[in-house]
Formats: structure tokens, sequence, C-alpha cells
């Protein structure tokens, strides 16, 4: 911190892309302040898997590895899978992906949302007892923004300031800063809700993602460490409602059928949480010396399992371009360098919101004609080894 008390960034929001962005940048000899309004995320292997799982595609694990935290959370607990099979419900054809088809030992992993918060933030805390530059502002809530040619200062619930040459608003979807600042959000309601779960099956999962495409909305079964899956159900409101209101029996005979009876008999069940499903696009991510990153600036459906991380390439992104302002002697918080990012991930988030809504609309209908497309092109892209390759570079990062 210099003598100003001024940090060179603040980052608002603890979750995985906000203290992903923390710890980056601290890596890149910034000095940090890291502001969360909620208790510090806590983890024990004692507990069952958190009911909220993320697929991790290789470029995320690359970049977690590269912040020295990826070995706690693969000795903690975390799923790779090797393959991934998705198939539609009215129609023949079959996509399948193999990682050893690229040369490579996993498609993804399978890592819960509350173990990555939990190894991130020990990494925060460990880097600060060995004297780093990280101020961790636990709980700390945001209440006014100034923004200004020399810098920006946040100012918290217990009347405090925290200034920085450059503000990072990883918030969260419904982002009080991003509303704060004025920017305008596009919005699409999907009219569906998620249900989430851990599930018992009666054959093994393969270390294999399997998703059907259904009239209603995706179902995926995604590989647990434990041999249980956990499961994604995008279904439309009032069937959303149906289903949420089953006896557990019910739930899992119905979730049979609707996988085909892949994985066999659905053995067993734990509470299931729903959640409403909605696109958001930041109109700007920039406003003065203030950016977004996250899901602050984009929400996804979670058809493809990109949400997270397409967040953090954002953080990569962003890191990059600051360690390039950083050997030229720019302002961490200077216009071309926050326009840049901006331009890059702004049109990336985009296409593949867009991507995904399209996808969606393409599955969700019940024509015929529309299933027997959809069902032909599954089989193509099967079929076709270089288009299938692109796809996986695609979910892989490597775009």
């Amino acid at each position: 911190m210099n003598r100003r008390g001024e940090h060179d960034v603040v980052v608002v929001g603890a979750g995985v892309v906000g203290a992903a962005t923390a710890l980056a940048l601290l890596r890149e000899g910034f000095d940090v302040a890291l502001v969360e309004a909620r208790p510090a995320p806590t983890w024990n292997a004692a507990d069952d898997v958190d009911a909220r799982v993320v697929a991790l595609a290789p470029d995320a694990v690359a970049l977690l590895d590269g912040l020295g935290v990826w070995k706690s959370v693969t000795d903690a607990r975390a799923c790779a899978y090797s393959h991934m099979r998705v198939w539609d419900a009215l129609a023949a054809g079959e996509l399948s992906f193999a990682a050893e088809d690229r040369g490579e030992t996993a498609l993804g992993w399978i890592v819960e949302n509350r173990l990555l918060q939990h190894v991130l933030w020990q990494a925060l805390v460990e880097a600060g007892a060995r004297g780093a530059a990280i101020q961790l502002r636990v709980p700390g809530e945001v209440t006014a923004i100034e923004n200004d040619e020399r810098g920006v200062a946040a100012t918290l619930a217990d009347g405090s300031v925290v200034r920085a040459r450059l503000l990072v608003a990883a918030d969260g979807a419904t982002s009080p800063i991003r509303t704060q600042l004025g920017i305008a959000v596009r919005e699409h309601d999907y009219g569906q809700r998620a249900i989430v779960a851990h599930v018992g099956i009666e054959r093994a999962h393969e270390s294999t993602a399997w998703q059907r495409f259904q009239p209603g909305g995706p179902l995926a079964f995604l590989p647990l460490v434990d041999g249980r899956c956990s499961i994604v159900w995008s279904l439309q409101g009032n069937e959303a409602e149906r289903v949420l209101a089953l006896g557990d029996a019910a739930f899992c005979a119905e979730l049979g059928c609707a996988l085909d009876f892949r994985l066999g008999n659905i053995t067993s069940t734990t509470r299931r949480l729903a959640f409403p499903l909605r696109m958001r696009l930041a109109e700007r991510y920039v406003v003065g010396r203030t950016l977004l990153i996250g899901d602050a600036g984009h929400a996804v459906h979670p058809l493809a399992g990109q949400g997270l991380n397409l967040g953090l390439r954002d953080v990569n992104n962003l890191r990059g371009q600051l360690r390039r302002a950083k050997a030229r002697g720019i302002d961490a918080g200077a216009a071309q360098v926050l326009r840049r990012y901006e331009r890059e991930r702004r049109s990336e988030n985009i296409l593949a919101a867009s991507s995904f809504t399209l996808i969606e609309r393409c599955f969700n209908s019940e024509s015929i004609a529309v299933a027997g497309l959809r069902g032909l092109a599954l089989a193509v892209a099967d079929k076709v080894t270089p288009l299938k390759h692109v796809l996986m570079d695609a979910a892989a990062g490597r775009l």
C-alpha cells in the first residue's frame, strides 16, 4: 500500500471468481484488498458433497494450478470425467467425447463450489500471513463508490473507505455495484428452473458426464467421486413445481425414466434444490476505474456447464492485461487497459450466451422435423472427427 493508503486493486466479492482474481493479481505483485459481505467460506471433508458443484474445463484447471491451489482441491475431493455422452429424447443420433481422442486424461473435473471458495480463501490468508500485500475486509459491505481520474474509493457499511487504482466487481449475478454504477442489463428469463440433487445410481457412472435433451429442458448427470451423480434438471415452471413436490421414490422413478435408464434405476436422492434460470448480459463492463467480472457481467444457461469457466477466463484475461500494463509502467486503472479487457471478454461472453440460448431453444422444440434435424446434427458431429475436436476444444477453452 502506498503512502496515501491506496491499493492497486480492490476486489469486491470473494466467491470463486472474486477470490481467484485477488489471488491472481497478488501473485503478479499487485497490492490487493478483498471485500466480502458474508463470512469466510468453510469446507469439511466429513460433510456430504455440497449441493452446488461445477464442471471445470482444462483451461480453468490450468489457471487454478498456476495459482498453486489445484493440488489442494484434488487432495480434498474432485472427480475427473474422461467421457461425455449427449443425446436427444425425440430423435436418433448421439454425440460422444473421449479425452483420449485429444491425448488427454480428462475432459473436465466436477468440484464443489464451496471447496473451491475455501481453498482460494485459505491461499489468500496464508499469503497474508507470509507478508504478501493482501488486505481482507470480511465481512465488509460496499455502500458507495466514487470514481475519478486518480482512483476509486469504496465506502463500507462501517464508514471506512478503501481506495485503489482499480475496483473489480465480482459480486454476482445481481451485482449491487453494477446497479450503483447504473449499468443496464439485457435479461432473458428461460421460464425454467434447474433442479439439483445428488443421486445414487444402479450402474457405475463410468467417469462420464451424461446429458439428454428433452422438450422441457436438458438433464445432466455429472459423476461424483463417491460413485453418485450430481444432477441438473432444467424444467418449465409448472413441471418443475410438480417434480419438486414428488416423494423421493416417485422422483427417483421419474428421473431414471428421464435419463432413459442409461445408469439403471435411481436408488436414492438428497434433498432437492431449485434455481430460476435467466440470462443476464451487462451492456458495459467498465465505468471509470471500476469493471465487472464473472457473473456480475454475464450469467448464462447451465446446459453447457460453462458459467464459472467463462468467469475464470475473465480472470485470466484481466491478469494478462494488468501484467502487461505493469511491465510498461501503465496505471492498472488506465482506460486503455480496461477497455481492452471489456472488448475481448464481452464479445466472447455474448457469443457464448447467445449460443447457449440458441441451443436451448432448438432442443426445446417438439417439432418432429426439428427433432430429426437435431438427431442428424448430433450423428454428423459424432462422425466428423475435425468437427468433434472443434467442439471439444471450445468446451475446454482452447479456442
